[in-house]
């Protein structure tokens, strides 16, 4: 009989506790690291090994997990002099669940195939927190098929659906099409739930009265009873992700030569609330944007 998958696990972060205690509780033995390791605590607690260093992370592993915050920090932890490209074999499969530039994924995945033979999925995800507390995300992958086959029984506990979306960066160019509509969304859900209360409607009536409707969405059940309510915690989308997201749209956008004026429109309205000093706030927060000092 062949050994259940090792799987180890980089980012533990908003995304990636609850991501690695759906992996824990399916049964999958799980390895894990994070630059501040003390994030590692409550997954070591539930069974999780600790890895102090990125080569005891990869050692033995079958599938290296990437949850980290962009592009930058994926280019550090995987090619750094003492990142992970230098310690995997051409037998291991890294699988790139962060948010991060689709040109820059091509040339990782190419980098880390001519260094030692590993091979690269691009998994973003979409869900937020809960999705991934319920193991309900969607996931969109890029690679070839037969390693996202590979996939599926493993991410089978984190997702309610994984799809193949193409060749590598193909899974990262449909989430920056997918940040743009959440990211846009939630600048006009801010905008509507302020027109609501200037016009006298009780906003916290809106989500359920559009319930069902053609304006309803995941975004507008759960940001826009928060703005109504002033509440922006816990943290379940940092503004500061998707402001990143948004400079990934722009950015494959120009070299697309795709017209997106409500992309920029949207990237400009968070960087402003970002550079207000609310880049570590909660998404429900734009509605400062528009109701003024009280939101």
């Amino acid at each position: 009989m062949s050994h259940p998958l090792r799987i180890a696990f980089a980012g533990i972060g908003l995304m990636g506790l609850p991501m690695c205690r759906r992996l824990l509780a399916a049964g999958h033995p799980l390895t894990v690291w994070n630059r501040n390791p003390a994030k590692t605590a409550p997954l070591q607690a539930a069974g999780a090994r600790h890895a102090a260093t990125l080569a005891e992370l990869a050692a033995d592993a079958d599938i290296v997990c990437l949850c980290l915050s962009d592009t930058a920090a994926v280019e550090q932890v995987m090619f750094a002099a003492d990142g992970l490209a230098a310690q995997l074999s051409a037998n291991t499969l890294v699988v790139d669940f962060s948010s991060i530039e689709p040109a820059a994924t091509r040339a990782f995945a190419q980098r880390l195939a001519e260094q030692c033979g590993a091979r690269w999925v691009d998994a973003p995800v979409s869900g937020g927190v809960v999705g991934a507390e319920q193991g309900r995300l969607v996931i969109m992958a890029g690679g070839e098929p037969a390693d996202i086959e590979r996939l599926r029984a493993p991410l089978a506990a984190l997702s309610q659906r994984l799809t193949h979306m193409g060749p590598v960066g193909c899974g990262q160019v449909t989430k920056v099409c997918n940040q743009l509509i959440v990211a846009a969304n939630s600048l006009l859900i801010a905008e509507a739930v302020a027109l609501a209360e200037r016009g006298g409607v009780d906003a916290s009536l809106l989500a359920p009265a559009l319930a069902g409707g053609f304006a309803d969405s995941l975004p507008m059940q759960i940001l826009a009873p928060r703005m109504a309510a002033r509440q922006h915690e816990p943290v379940q989308w940092k503004v500061a992700t998707l402001l990143k997201d948004l400079d990934n749209a722009v950015k494959l956008a120009r070299e697309t030569d795709s017209a997106s004026p409500l992309a920029a429109l949207a990237d400009q309205l968070m960087r402003l609330h970002a550079t207000r000093g609310h880049g570590q706030a909660d998404l429900s927060s734009v509605i400062g944007l528009f109701a003024g000092r009280d939101a």
